[in-house]
């Protein structure tokens, strides 16, 4: 852990050299004219932006979905309290005002003994830590995954503080060196007042800008000019030492135990799907299943994690099946269009499964079994116990293992091969939400023209465009076309791969490389027609 803290604090020092800190560089040089009467400021700063950028990054989901206030508004606020910053710039009244409205808390305007503005530069470090969406590496990509999944660990807090404080310093730095700067050069010096004053006009123009969306478009032509910019900045972290331990801080820990827990009994109440004769009416609760070794799978059909542990459910289930295995697929749907049955039943009939499927609309099932996870399964003894678990992909040799094991003890005689294939992923970029409720500001996904955002999904004007930086070999997207087919154009790395057809709503291939790899990713939507709600990788 200590060399993984080590390596987030690198790479966020390193960060600061990115095309993602433009945004917010205006604030901190404005800061380093205005601050040369107040040592305390830049302190302020720096203390405002890691606290902010750490609280956001791994609660701002939780937020959102606790109290149903969308990320944006925060995001406005801070922007406003951007522009009021720049407007004291410009009026000594304005200053006067402002200090009347946050106090102490927000005293804008140095002081000769030094020992003002502290305050005033937590103030505008907070608002930098909800403005600031770094282009992000392996770890601060793995610790907003875990966020987003509502999993905020100590080891995440901690590699969040640490990255967030490597950002802070080469900020500080800057501040501090305007500051020494000003105090050497006379003409700088005689000159301070003027230099506030063009500082609050620019100030005032990178609030506007930002809330217009010029600094995504802006980031957009950079990216699009250099596209190789940056992306070697995040290789500090990219290494087999950071990657593995990561994988231990990261991946829920599989319990392997005795006969300690009984495991929930289904809810039962949505619609069954592939059910065995004479159950068709009151469905297949647990209680029936009494002597078999059964497999409790949480899935949802668009979830690619979910698509990808599909064959190995499908394998064991015509393995194993016929010596006491039963598998039941929990049907756990992530966006609304996924609670249709018609969709469901049409998605079981694509992937050829053949074991029993229940909708599970309400979650019903699964908040009794407490689960957090797409795809998720829990392995049941004869006896009705939960006897191992494990979450998210891969594991499939020691999962088949299992379910030997389980089989043994029902008297099945069974045979010890395994013909798993072996697994392997290569998506580094964590699964990113584009609707209100569970989008992530430090995703990095950059979207041009005016987008309507709703809850679950975002919606582009004609032509519009969305850009974003990956790690992987493979890049999908969850779409659903607003009336009839559509068409989506997909670039990588500046130059047109493909045009992709939407025709009704599901996961779809955007690309597919032959190795993993670190690409921007542009799409441009001719008539915007079209609901994006989520990208995943493999």
């Amino acid at each position: 852990m200590i060399i993984l803290t080590l390596f987030a604090f690198l790479a966020g020092l390193v960060t600061i050299l990115s095309p993602c800190i433009f945004p917010i560089l205006p604030v901190i040089l404005a800061s380093s004219v205005t601050d040369t009467a107040s040592r305390r400021r830049p302190y302020g700063i720096v203390t405002g932006f890691v606290l902010s950028f750490t609280f956001f990054t791994l609660f701002l989901s939780v937020l959102v979905k606790a109290f149903g206030v969308p990320a944006e508004i925060l995001r406005t606020i801070s922007i406003v309290v951007i522009a009021g910053f720049g407007v004291s710039l410009l009026s000594a009244r304005v200053q006067k005002i402002i200090e009347s409205l946050f106090s102490r808390l927000a005293n804008l305007t140095p002081t000769t003994s030094g020992k003002g503005g502290f305050g005033g530069g937590v103030l505008i470090g907070l608002s930098l830590g909800l403005l600031w969406t770094p282009c992000v590496g392996p770890i601060l990509a793995s610790v907003i995954s875990l966020a987003v999944a509502g999993t905020v660990t100590f080891s995440a807090l901690i590699l969040t503080f640490a990255y967030s404080l490597g950002t802070a310093i080469p900020m500080l730095m800057i501040i501090r060196g305007g500051q020494q700067l000003i105090a050497k050069v006379p003409w700088l010096s005689k000159n301070t007042v003027k230099i506030q004053k063009a500082f609050g006009v620019v100030m005032i123009l990178t609030a506007i800008g930002i809330y217009a969306g010029v600094d995504r478009s802006f980031q957009t032509y950079f990216i699009n000019k250099f596209p190789n910019y940056g992306t070697g900045l995040t290789k500090v972290e990219d290494n087999a030492t950071v990657l593995s331990q990561l994988e231990d801080v990261t991946k829920p820990k599989i319990s392997l135990g005795n006969k300690q827990s009984l495991a929930p009994e289904l809810i039962l109440g949505g619609k069954w799907f592939n059910l065995p004769k004479g159950t068709e009416t009151r469905g297949l609760p647990l209680s029936d299943l009494k002597g078999k070794v059964v497999i409790v799978d949480f899935w949802t059909y668009t979830c690619i994690n979910c698509q990808r542990t599909l064959p190995y459910l499908k394998a064991w289930y015509e393995k194993y099946h016929g010596q006491g295995l039963e598998i039941i697929g929990v049907h756990a749907p992530e966006f609304e269009f996924e609670k249709d049955p018609e969709n469901v039943e049409k998605a079981i009939a694509d992937f050829g499964i053949k074991y029993p499927v229940m909708q599970d609309n309400e979650f019903a099932t699964w908040k009794a079994y407490q689960n957090h996870y797409w795809p998720a399964k829990y392995f049941i003894d004869k006896d009705g116990f939960v006897r191992y678990t494990h979450f998210g992909e891969g594991a499939y040799d020691e999962s088949e293992k299992v379910i030997q094991e389980l089989l043994k003890e029902t008297g099945v005689e069974v045979s010890e091969e395994l013909d798993t294939p072996t697994y392997q992923t290569y998506g580094r970029t964590p699964e990113t939400y584009l609707g209100a409720n569970r989008s992530d500001p430090s995703s990095g996904v950059k979207m041009v023209g005016t987008w309507t955002i709703g809850e679950e999904f975002a919606s582009p004007p004609p032509n519009g465009e969305l850009l974003m930086n990956f790690d992987a070999k493979n890049v999908y997207l969850v779409m659903r076309p607003e009336e009839g087919p559509t068409k989506v154009q997909v670039y990588l790395d500046g130059e047109m791969v493909k045009t992709v057809t939407v025709t009704e709503d599901g996961l779809y291939t955007l690309v597919e490389l032959p190795t993993e790899g670190r690409h921007q990713l542009r799409l441009v939507f001719p008539d915007g027609k079209i609901e994006l709600y989520a990208f995943t990788f493999g």
